[in-house]
């Protein structure tokens, strides 16, 4: 990561956004599911899953390496905790970024018991030597405890009992290919569909103890951008608002009114998203505009505008990326009420089904 860049997983003051502070993270282990059984979502994965673990099981060996790979919130950390429950073993869990040299993993891979669970998140920000270690520790059970210094050191090999990792990313694209080919299974985590982030959130509503309208579920879902963690967060929010100024129940006028408080739109936009809407469509015509351009007009820096804002906006078709600059589709003008000009593009089949601008133009990445 670059430099100055923003980690997704810093990004959890936002209400919309994907990451979790350890305040967060604590509000959300009441509400993760314990078992394979009951993890809503991500099916094809979960069925991939299970065949691994059951397979293990009846050999009573160790299952492969599992590496999990997947935006921000959509449940990796919460796999991990099923694999070790599922296995009837414990959870050691650890980051990347915490480990900044060998002898930090040396020393919990020394401690590990037969059968244990490893969970690393972010294992992309591991430090290079770090890395080398783990290929050993994964393919072999050894680790190499360097002894002494200069040239009389010297590495005395330990012999590690079985034991699994799991690796978590949100960009697999920066693992390298030694370390990403120890990993006997591989799952990608997609975005939900709004049918499971209702279930999901009926779910979260009956362990927080509210009752809830299927209808304020549906309105929840629909504003959850795909994502289950901003869903549960959206949840807790609506409950504030019925529990203050409501009667209790999360009905469909609770979940519009909390949500208009927070200023989270009927797709899921916040103020900076509309904000960098307003400034293309409003300001700029449309584009193209450059991103530092585009940033400076919003107030934000462009490392957020291009972290925070920009990857939703895409998705939904509300924005392209072009050599020239950012440009508004259509859908972007209509989604703020505003007649788009001639011309204007139109949204990306792939986001948004059907492109809905006067002209369909092809797309280019920014380079």
């Amino acid at each position: 990561m670059a430099e100055g860049a923003i980690d997704p997983q810093d990004l959890g003051e936002r209400l919309v956004g994907a990451g979790a502070d350890e305040v967060e993270r604590a509000a959300e282990a009441a509400l993760r599911p314990k078992k394979l059984d009951d993890f809503v979502g991500q099916r094809v994965v979960r069925d991939q899953l299970s065949l691994v673990l059951q397979a293990s099981m009846a050999r009573e060996t160790a299952p492969d390496h599992v590496l999990l790979s997947g935006p921000p919130g959509l449940g990796k950390t919460t796999l991990a905790m099923i694999i070790a429950a599922e296995l009837g073993t414990s959870l050691r869990v650890t980051s990347g970024p915490a480990i900044q040299h060998a002898g930090d993993l040396a020393a919990v891979l020394s401690s590990l018991e037969e059968g244990e669970v490893l969970f690393i998140d972010e294992i992309h920000r591991l430090a290079r030597p770090a890395e080398e270690l783990l290929y050993v520790a994964m393919e072999d059970f050894r680790v190499d405890v360097v002894v002494g210094k200069g040239a009389g050191a010297s590495a005395i090999p330990l012999t590690l009992p079985p034991f699994t990792v799991v690796g978590a990313t949100t960009r697999s694209g920066l693992l390298p290919a030694p370390l990403r080919d120890r990993f006997g299974f591989t799952g990608h985590l997609d975005f939900y569909e709004a049918a499971e982030l209702e279930r999901v959130i009926l779910r979260s509503a009956g362990l927080l103890g509210v009752e809830i309208r299927h209808e304020a579920a549906h309105e929840i879902a629909g504003r959850s951008r795909g994502t289950p963690r901003i869903a549960n967060r959206l949840l807790r929010r609506v409950r504030d608002w019925a529990q203050v100024r409501g009667d209790g129940v999360l009905d469909l006028r609770a979940a519009r009114a909390a949500l208009e408080v927070y200023e989270v739109d009927p797709i899921g936009l916040d103020r900076l998203d509309r904000a960098v809407l307003a400034a293309l469509c409003r300001r700029f015509g449309g584009g193209p505009v450059g991103l530092t351009t585009l940033a400076m007009t919003v107030g934000e820096e462009s490392d957020t505008v291009e972290t925070v804002a920009e990857p939703y906006l895409v998705r939904e078709g509300l924005v392209a990326r072009t050599p020239r600059g950012r440009v508004a589709t259509a859908a972007a003008w209509e989604h703020l009420g505003l007649e788009p000009p001639a011309g204007t593009w139109a949204a990306p089949a792939s986001a948004s089904g059907e492109g809905t601008g006067a002209t369909s133009r092809t797309l280019f990445d920014e380079v």
